[in-house]
């Protein structure tokens, strides 16, 4: 790494070299100081003492542009405060993409020492709060903050854990850096899905010629022209407008009708709500700039001296700019196969093994690679269902485990892992909870997890003690210490074909149209439950499921159909739409795409948030970009 480090005065020039630790040195007849090193955290040490501009260009492979906006930057070796919440091993890879090295804060006094502090987090407010007053880490972060003036970047609960208080942990205190109270978003009367999960614009908040409010924010140079650039939002609270953060926000998003501070900044610390490391492209651009940057009062990256002209803003008055855009969800069903290897498959109405041949399983790549495509071609989030994991034991599947690890190297988008996530006890007596299996899925690099059987399990439970929360359940101890941004309920139902709705107490859909009437002229139908991989029928209905799992605390909804699933007709819109009338928090709508045109159909006809296929993209009948060209034809947000 060279670094060019221009002086103020002084007639001389040092040429370092700090090779396998040894320096030498010889004075040069120049305004400026030129440094060859290999320990990058010298660089920002430099920098803060004031020593002048720094530059730094890599001389090793990974020769990132790391100019901003003609801002020159200085890279910085940055200490992560790892807590324990979620997913730090993609954070961690990201920054690592990005040509950062990273330290991990062991104790308090390192958080002290640290050149720069990044302050991640997935998780529920308490429990954040709680591990860092565990840790003794409370009082050194607000030290760091306000007295060494290095820099400071907070994401997500890292953003909100700077302000007094919030909503979700009533009585919990926050860092109190800053004034205001976080507060939960309004379901707007069950006509918004919360929590806010998805991709969604930043508008730039402060210094935009004549006041105008269409600037938003872009840091992807590859975005398509005029375009903002979307990032990855997945939270259920926020620093709404009420609170007093004029001088604090730099961006602005918007959920429904709820206007909310994306970014907030202030001398050394710049936090965002959204997930840079999740956001593809921009976000890794933005990771880059934002612990890259010189400090200013007016840094280029949010506030910039000319927008016209600006590299990272873009004016775009059209309605589709603001506002969360419709998720594609590539998934990746996984299994071993007759070998004993990982393969992703796909099966017709729940069978993987082909139909011909030696009956074997269905084999349609290697599941790295295939993820790997998928967020090269746009996926804006990829599933994982281990599809068979209900048979083992979760925390002894260390092939799963490592194609987690493997696949966060490099996917920048989110990553789901669903399967065998229960209580249990190994074949040596131990046991474990379903906290603990979702806690290694977590730190092996999932961001997201899916619970199938075991939500269907707790649900039955939930509705035989009246309705009364145990706080036992997989979905209650999972949402309690990560959030429930991170649980989703994986739903398999299929039809049950009654003559008259009069017949059954489960909610029953129906059809004039003869050609959906069942084998024996039925008119109605309900959605059973099942388990175990659609094996197993239980006494209850889709809408008695999903409802139950909101009230534990899930944040999301996969639903399958095990009717539509591998025929390519279409999703099962009667369904999707009695799900997402069922239920405040997002669907996604799983099984049966053929077409682009489905997914239009699916975002047109219900008010579902993502529609997720399989098969069409892993045989490459359809690909990520054939749907979201169709989608952006239609006026349907989505991310290009």
């Amino acid at each position: 790494m060279v670094v060019t480090l221009s002086s103020d005065g002084g007639a001389g020039m040092k040429e370092w070299r700090r090779l396998d630790g040894h320096c030498m040195n010889r004075q040069m007849d120049m305004m400026c100081a030129a440094f060859v090193v290999s320990d990058i955290g010298a660089v920002a040490s430099l920098h803060r003492r004031g020593q002048g501009r720094v530059r730094v260009c890599t001389s090793r492979a990974n020769r990132e542009d790391l100019s901003m906006n003609g801002t020159e930057r200085s890279a910085q070796r940055v200490t992560l405060v790892d807590y324990g919440a979620g997913n730090v091993r993609s954070l961690q890879n990201a920054l690592k993409y990005v040509g950062v090295e990273v330290v991990h804060a062991q104790r308090p006094q390192d958080i002290l020492d640290a050149e720069a502090i990044i302050f991640p987090g997935v998780g529920a407010f308490g429990a954040a709060m709680h591990r860092l007053k565990e840790l003794d880490y409370v009082h050194v972060l607000k030290e760091f903050i306000e007295q060494s003036g290095r820099p400071f970047f907070g994401i997500c609960i890292g953003m909100q854990a700077l302000f007094e208080a919030s909503e979700e942990s009533p009585g919990v205190k926050g860092l109190g850096v800053f004034p205001g109270v976080i507060r939960k978003f309004d379901t707007e009367n069950g006509t918004l899905g919360v929590p806010h999960i998805g991709w969604n614009t930043m508008q730039l908040a402060r210094g935009a010629p004549n006041g105008e409010e269409d600037w938003f924010l872009r840091t992807n140079p590859d975005a398509p022209a005029m375009q903002p650039d979307r990032y990855y939002f997945v939270h259920s609270y926020r620093l709404g407008e009420a609170d007093d953060v004029d001088q604090l926000a730099v961006t602005h998003t918007v959920h429904g009708h709820q206007r909310f501070a994306a970014a907030v900044m202030r001398e050394n610390v710049l936090a965002t709500q959204c997930h840079p490391e999740k956001s593809g492209k921009a976000g890794l651009a933005l990771l880059r700039a934002a612990l890259s940057s010189q400090q200013s009062d007016r840094p280029q990256l949010f506030l910039p001296d000319n927008y016209s002209n600006s590299k990272t803003a873009v004016h775009n008055s059209s309605a589709a700019a603001r506002g969360l855009s419709k998720r594609v969800v590539a998934c990746l069903d996984v299994r071993e196969n007759d070998a004993g290897d990982l393969v992703v498959t796909k099966g017709d109405q729940y069978d993987v093994r082909e139909k011909h041949g030696n009956n074997e399983v269905r084999n349609l790549g290697k599941p790295i690679e295939v993820a790997a495509r998928y967020y090269q071609e746009g996926a804006d989030e990829v599933t994982f269902l281990n599809i068979t994991s209900f048979r083992g034991e979760p925390l002894g599947d260390a092939p799963m485990l490592s194609v987690l690890e493997r696949t966060s190297e490099k996917v920048f988008v989110p990553l789901c892992i669903g399967g065998g996530i229960r209580d249990y006890t190994d074949a040596a007596g131990n046991t474990y909870s379903s906290l603990d299996v979702a806690s290694k899925y977590f730190r092996s690099g999932a961001d997201k997890v899916s619970l199938g059987s075991d939500a269907v399990y707790a649900a039955e439970a939930f509705y035989c003690s009246g309705g009364t929360l145990a706080g036992t359940s997989s979905i209650e101890q999972i949402s309690r210490v990560y959030g429930a941004q991170a649980v989703v309920v994986s739903v398999d139902p299929k039809k049950v074909w009654v003559a008259d709705a009069a017949q059954t107490d489960h909610v029953c859909a129906t059809s004039e149209d003869p050609a959906r009437w069942g084998p024996n002229g039925e008119r109605f139908w309900w959605y059973q439950c099942t388990v175990k991989g659609g094996r197993e029928g239980r006494d209850m209905d889709v809408v008695q499921l999903v409802t139950a799992c909101e009230h534990l605390g899930a944040g999301e909804i996969l639903l399958n159909s095990m009717d539509a699933d591998g025929t390519n007709k279409g999703f099962d819109l009667d369904l999707v739409r009695m799900v997402t009338e069922s239920v405040s928090i997002p669907v996604i709508a799983s099984s049966g795409a053929g077409c682009p045109q489905h997914f239009v159909d699916v975002f047109q006809g219900t008010g579902v948030e993502a529609a997720l296929a399989a098969g069409i993209f892993h045989r490459r009948e359809v690909s990520i970009a054939e749907v979201k060209e169709c989608m952006d034809a239609t006026q349907i947000r989505t991310r290009l």
